[in-house]
């Protein structure tokens, strides 16, 4: 997945066209996606920290110039030359973690014209995967109110280089941890695991499962729903009951209906006296099933969320792209209708009143406005700048941060029909003005 061949085919094409009309001249490339999703206030930028490793290691191997002169479009010249190609050029970005808007650039590539073209690819992919997956975290997060969740995605990931990008993205929104074990050492995130059904189902007796499970992971979680969910919280209990010292940390429910379930099981556990027993709910979770448990005071203490959230089920695409706005000093636009680019390198400022966000503007990047900067110096000539190279738990706390500091309704899951306000400057109106004008 880091390989140069990660684009699509226009790319090079386009480069062969710029070097054949020796186009060598600085390029700026924005990336931005132009509206929200039904059912989202806010986007949370995720995937920067990838996009500067793919910046760094690009090259084009002989195996790719060789599966490239195959396909018969591409002069010897331009092979060899492609097969020098490095990326040399600099990068600003919003941190990862940031809240974001409508035709904000989340990243800024700056470089000679035919480097920022071939990466388009891979910068569109990482960060439009892991900004929809930290968007629906930080959602999921803010549902459970201060309860734990963890990601039990994997399995339903679209692949497997999703789901270990959305448990690092999950991770940077808020969530608890990971069950997936790469994921986790890959990332320095939290591992958690239970157990599954056929581990009970594989004994004669549920008892027995329990039993055996319990004996070898002290402090385990152990899953109840197998046959009869209350059924099998009592054989816990019997089983706690029976064996003074043993650990058990939590009860699983799985399936059902989970706030019914998870009042019958709280009560029979604080009526045997295991007030310390915890219950943990998954089966088919996401924000608004998480909201409503939580609104009926279910006594659930953590949650797994899987499928709706490692698909993003509700809203799982965002409308991005990378455009070119500058080119040899020069801004540059398009006026498709409905896909209108506003030209030049611009920068986002946020104005912010007692804390708390309260609107920002699109400016160019050299108009002096009211409002702290979102993008940063993040890569020069084409090596990530040192201090801007976050961990992933520094990374984390700057989202919550975010979150923390958006205005109550845009938090809310409820649509309130409040839009975050995002204006643009003079500067940059004036520019579109001038091209609409005179585009060519």
């Amino acid at each position: 997945m880091n390989s140069a061949l990660f684009t699509d085919l226009y790319e090079v094409t386009m480069a062969q066209a710029y070097m054949a009309q020796r186009m060598s001249g600085t390029a700026v490339f924005e990336t931005f996606f132009r509206k929200l999703p039904h059912g989202r206030s806010y986007v949370m930028a995720a995937g920067l920290s990838d996009v500067l490793g793919f910046l760094e290691r690009f090259q084009f191997l002989p195996s790719d110039i060789e599966y490239l002169r195959g396909l018969r479009l591409f002069s010897e010249e331009f092979l060899h030359s492609l097969a020098e190609v490095r990326f040399t050029g600099d990068v600003w970005a919003v941190p990862e973690g940031t809240v974001v808007f409508p035709n904000e650039p989340i990243v800024q590539v700056i470089a000679p014209i035919l480097e920022a073209q071939l990466v388009e690819t891979f910068v569109v992919n990482q960060i439009h995967l892991q900004s929809v997956s930290a968007s629906k975290a930080a959602r999921v997060v803010e549902a459970a109110r201060g309860r734990k969740v963890v990601d039990f995605g994997a399995r339903r990931a679209h692949g497997t280089d999703a789901a270990l990008k959305v448990a690092r993205s999950g991770y940077l929104a808020g969530l608890a941890g990971t069950s997936n074990l790469l994921a986790a050492r890959m990332f320095g995130i939290p591992v958690f695991g239970t157990m599954a059904h056929s581990f009970v189902q594989a004994f004669d007796n549920e008892l027995d499962a329990f039993d055996a499970f319990a004996q070898l992971y002290p402090g385990t979680t152990l899953l109840v729903d197998t046959y009869d969910t209350l059924r099998g919280v009592d054989l816990v209990i019997e089983l706690l009951t029976k064996t003074p010292g043993l650990e058990v940390a939590a009860v699983r429910l799985d399936s059902g209906d989970l706030g019914a379930l998870a009042k019958a099981t709280r009560a029979k556990l604080d009526v045997a006296g295991f007030n310390h027993v915890a219950i943990f709910a998954s089966s088919g979770l996401d924000e608004y099933r998480i909201a409503a448990l939580v609104d009926d005071d279910c006594p659930i203490d953590a949650f797994a969320v899987g499928t709706k959230f490692v698909v993003a089920e509700d809203a799982p695409a965002l409308d991005m792209a990378y455009k070119l706005v500058e080119y040899g000093g020069t801004g540059r636009t398009k006026l498709s209708s409905g896909k209108v680019i506003y030209p030049g390198r611009k920068q986002v400022v946020r104005r912010v009143d007692q804390g708390i966000f309260t609107g920002d503007t699109i400016g160019r990047a050299d108009e002096q406005l009211d409002g702290e900067p979102l993008l940063v110096p993040v890569m020069k000539n084409g090596r990530r700048l040192a201090h801007c190279d976050l961990d992933l738990p520094t990374s984390r706390n700057w989202a919550r941060q975010q979150v923390d500091r958006l205005p109550a309704q845009l938090r809310s899951l409820e649509d309130s029909g409040r839009t975050y306000p995002v204006d643009v400057s003079p500067g940059v109106a004036r520019d579109l003005e001038r091209l609409r004008q005179s585009p060519t």
